[in-house]
């Protein structure tokens, strides 16, 4: 059976494994990304691929990377979280490592994984949306992933929802990521903690509001915490609107909600489907998508840059 090598690069760690035809993970190796030093990042990529390499016969690698990734899979043209710009990292790893070498955007690996292996595996259009710190998305359109014209499309985050609103990350003001994400979510808890309602949330984080986080919200919501409750639905209603957006231009079978606080299951996905169907033009009079949480968690950008090495 063809093996092939996903490496999955984030923030804070780097993750591989070597991947089957199926999508079954059958090794494993983890770094922690020197995330300041662009040409240290490229060793680290190098180092576990020629680590697995060397105990398993592999036929490519793929690399999954947060950042803009050139039409050409080679090039990370700019990723702000690992100070890359313009960086050849296709070239740099097949050179060292001697193996054909692909470069994807790590939301279009995860959606890939999805697409291929995961919630989405029986239908050919699909969205993921993966909400954690910030907002990720990738579109399968026609069982192909949707790039674009230059290799940078669906960066679904950035969608702008409210003028001049919150501060995104991105520098820009009233992206979707400045309400429907991890970030956003505890904004609002912090700033809802002077409120009586929010006496167990204060609790947790030890009288601090500046010490709140999203998990602590997620686990009060779970618990039946009112205040944790109406945050977790807000973020919810963003994403429902914001899908609704999607459906008007994509027309996808299903939207795929991963990430961090899809942890909060029913409580985050129950309004993101009320507001996709208020805000689905049409709605009542055309098949509308369905809403799945994503199912190969944090293995989905191992898993679908390895099966995009094949592609």
């Amino acid at each position: 059976m063809s093996l092939t090598i996903g490496v999955d690069v984030g923030g804070t760690k780097i993750a591989a494994g070597v991947v089957d035809e199926k999508g079954v993970i059958g090794a494993r190796a983890r770094r922690e990304t020197p995330s300041h030093d662009p040409a240290a990042i490229v060793e680290t990529i190098i180092e576990v691929t020629k680590e697995l390499a060397d105990q398993h016969d592999v036929e490519a690698v793929g690399v999954g990377s947060a950042g803009f990734i050139d039409s050409a899979r080679s090039r990370v043209l700019f990723a702000p979280n690992l100070a890359w710009r313009d960086v050849p990292v296709r070239d740099q790893v097949a050179e060292a490592t001697g193996l054909p070498t692909v470069v994807e955007n790590d939301a279009n690996a995860a959606a890939w994984g999805e697409f291929r292996f995961g919630a989405a595996e029986d239908v050919d259009d699909m969205i993921l949306l993966t909400i954690g710190t910030g907002v990720g998305g990738g579109v399968v359109l026609d069982g192909q992933i949707y790039r674009g014209a230059h290799g940078v499309a669906a960066e679904l985050g950035h969608m702008r929802v409210v003028p001049d609103g919150h501060l995104c990350g991105c520098g820009l003001r009233g992206c979707l990521e400045a309400y429907a994400s991890g970030t956003a979510l505890v904004r609002e808890a912090r700033e809802a903690a002077s409120l009586p309602s929010a006496e167990r949330l204060l609790e947790l984080a030890g009288g601090d509001a500046q010490r709140i986080t999203g998990p602590m919200v997620t686990e009060l919501a779970n618990a039946g915490d009112e205040l944790a409750i109406v945050l977790i639905a807000e973020v919810g209603r963003w994403l429902g609107e914001a899908m609704g957006s999607f459906t008007a231009v994509f027309d996808p079978a299903a939207f795929v909600i991963g990430g961090g606080v899809s942890a909060a299951g029913d409580l985050l996905l129950r309004p993101a489907e009320e507001a996709l169907r208020k805000h689905t033009t049409g709605a009542g009079h055309r098949p509308e998508p369905e809403v799945r949480v994503a199912t190969l968690g944090n293995d989905a950008g191992v898993i679908g840059a390895a099966d995009l090495a094949r592609v």
